[in-house]
């Protein structure tokens, strides 16, 4: 995954590029051409090169405009953003909103620092905006996370099914005197025990996260607002510092979750329950496909 710093410098040779090849360009080099061969003297004291000079000071003038436009180049940089981080992916519209939403807060914030002069402050405020990147991407994989998770998660009656299965097998067993039986249905019973374990700490985990992402996503907001307010006065109080403390702590809670359901998840999707040889357990209900 790209950084800060390389979708920037990809960001300004794309600005470079829309700088060069503007509209206004093409038709100030065509109607100087046209001039040029036309009304090459239209006043008696005009020299030759007066509309190929005047021709290159506008196309200067439309790539400086163009090269300090914070806008365009909050634009070209929200759209590598959506590339690098690509919401369209998300099934879950509602998360794929989230993560298009933190996106548009990086922007403003990018728009925001290149409005500022060079100095401390817009200084601090691109470190503040390497942790805010940081704090994108943690958002992104934690959206990752829960969209793969409602894709897939079983629905309220295949759960109940496992539970009957549980209830089913917990009243075979008490019945059963085969030694090797009961040692097969026991194998069943924890498997399916430990899988239920599992969906339960996984759900848990899940609502944690959607809670989480909203809380993240409100302080973004208020992160951008504090950023906006901060001025010179702000760097040398310590508050910018404070600011960064605070914006360094919701990555770590972000960061510290998606760990968590990596780890749930992995215990989830990545074991498989162990099968049970049909012929020795007799009777036993059906497995439940995970």
């Amino acid at each position: 995954m790209a950084t800060r710093t390389e979708l920037q410098r990809r960001a300004q040779s794309l600005l470079i590029q829309y700088a060069l090849f503007r509209w206004e360009n093409a038709i100030l080099l065509g109607l100087t051409l046209v001039l040029t061969v036309l009304y090459p003297r239209p006043f008696p004291w005009w020299p030759g090169w007066g509309w190929p000079a005047l021709g290159l000071l506008g196309v200067a003038l439309v790539i400086y405009t163009s090269l300090t436009d914070t806008q365009a180049n909050g634009r070209i940089l929200v759209a590598l953003l959506q590339e690098e981080y690509t919401p369209r992916t998300l099934r879950h519209p509602g998360l794929r909103a989230e993560v298009e939403r933190a996106l548009d807060y990086q922007r403003r914030i990018e728009e925001q620092i290149r409005a500022q002069r060079p100095g401390i402050l817009r200084d601090r405020l691109e470190d503040t905006a390497g942790q805010i990147w940081e704090w994108v991407r943690s958002i992104h994989e934690l959206a990752r996370r829960l969209d793969g998770y409602l894709a897939e998660r079983p629905s309220p009656e295949q759960r109940q099914h496992l539970r009957q299965e549980l209830r089913d097998l917990e009243a075979q067993l008490r019945l059963e005197t085969n030694p090797e039986t009961r040692r097969q249905i026991q194998e069943v019973l924890a498997a399916k025990q430990t899988y239920l374990e599992t969906l339960e700490a996984l759900e848990e985990r899940m609502e944690q996260a959607r809670l989480q992402m909203d809380q993240s996503l409100t302080a973004l907001a208020t992160v951008y607002n504090q950023l906006r307010l901060i001025d010179a006065q702000d760097v040398a109080s310590g508050r910018a510092e404070r600011l960064r403390a605070d914006i360094q702590e919701q990555i770590q809670r972000l960061d510290d979750l998606v760990a968590s359901l990596n780890q749930v998840y992995g215990t989830r999707f990545d074991r498989p329950m162990p099968a049970a040889d049909p012929g020795a357990v007799a009777g036993a209900p059906g497995d439940t496909n995970p």
